[in-house]
Formats: structure tokens, sequence, C-alpha cells
């Protein structure tokens, strides 16, 4: 996402600059070669796009089973899905609330579960989960007539307009359908209230140096 700046109460979150240099990177971060070609979500596009096998990444984040690359020949940063990671020579393995199925539970549904699975969600950027950056507005769960339940979020993004938000909403909503007991997830990103650094949670802040 764009490097923003925000400010309150004395308080100031600098996102770092997209324009990396991939030389000075390598002798504390190993270059990877993808073994296969992969299709990429460019940060701060949005956009996808096809990064070729044979092509020398590095890895600058590895968080919530998705990993952030900068490549060589762009200078430029990409988002590589867990379905992907093979290519990285990395192993994903889902979150254990995965195994029991989609809504394939009797019981209530645990909305701490559904938290749980939001805080393995990360900004491609920031190593700090979508829950600690307070980027969750809202977050109501609503009974279906037919069983399960349906979980609808309200989300935003540390800088308006960024072509991330509907890479990082997938993510939310599909690990939220890990959940035993949600059957179906809506997860929107919205913009009213702006979002500033003061919705970052203590723990966030301490991740981030803040404090």
């Amino acid at each position: 996402m764009p490097k923003s700046n925000s400010s309150r109460n004395g308080e100031k979150f600098d996102k770092p600059d997209r324009t990396l240099d991939f030389h000075s990177m390598s002798t504390d971060s190993p270059v990877t070669i993808l073994t296969r070609d992969i299709e990429a979500i460019q940060i701060p596009s949005g956009l996808t796009k096809k990064l070729d096998k044979g092509t020398p990444v590095i890895i600058t984040q590895a968080l919530g089973g998705t990993y952030t690359v900068v490549v060589e020949h762009s200078a430029g940063l990409f988002r590589v899905l867990a379905s992907d990671a093979d290519a990285l020579g990395k192993v994903h393995t889902e979150a254990p609330a995965a195994k029991n199925g989609t809504g394939k539970t009797d019981g209530p549904l645990n909305e701490d579960d559904i938290w749980a699975q939001l805080k393995t969600c990360y900004d491609p950027e920031i190593p700090v989960n979508i829950v600690d950056l307070g980027l969750i507005y809202s977050l109501e769960i609503k009974p279906q007539e037919g069983g399960g339940n349906l979980v609808e979020v309200k989300m935003t993004l540390t800088a308006p307009g960024c072509g991330m938000g509907p890479s990082i909403a997938s993510d939310a909503q599909r690990k939220i359908l890990t959940v035993p007991g949600v059957t179906d997830a809506q997860v929107d990103v919205v913009w009213d209230p702006p979002w500033s650094a003061e919705r970052i949670s203590m723990e966030g802040k301490q991740k981030l140096g803040m404090v």
C-alpha cells in the first residue's frame, strides 16, 4: 500500500517505502528462485501478474499463510498466496479450524474463533494482523433459517483507495469460512470513518516500535 503518515496526539505511523534495493537486501534475506510459474498480486495496485519460473525473489514477509516478495527485475512487491507456497519452497499448513470443514459442526458458533481467524490475516506490508491494526470496524453473526450462520464483517485499510482491499478481504472471508458453524461470510471494505493510527492495539504498537 502507499506510504502513509498518520499522526495524532504525538503518535506517528510510517509505512515503509515500496522502492526496495534488491541487492542491499540479499545479504540478510536469501534469494529464492521460483520453481514454477505463479499468479501473484502486485502491491499496491491489487492487479494479478504472472511471475515466471526461475524468477529470483526475496521473501520480505511470511505471515498468515501469505507471502510478500520483492522481485529483482521490477523492484516491485507482490503477494503470493498460500496455494503457491510450494513455488517458494514453502509448505503451507491450514489452520486447525479448517480441518472441521465449513459449517459442518453441531453446537453454537464461538465468536472468539472468528476473531482468532481474523488475527491470521495481515496487511502485506505490515507485520501486524488486521485486528491489531484496527482495521476491523464491525463483526455480526446472523443465524440462518436453514441452519448455520452468516458472518458479516466491515473492515478498512490504512490507505484510502488501496488496491489490495479485495485481496485482504478475500483472505479474511476464506478464513472465516473455516470456523465451525459458519456457512457463509461477507467481508466489505469501507472508508468511513477514516482509519488512523490511534486504532492500533497496544500489542500492535509494540510490534511496530510505536511505544
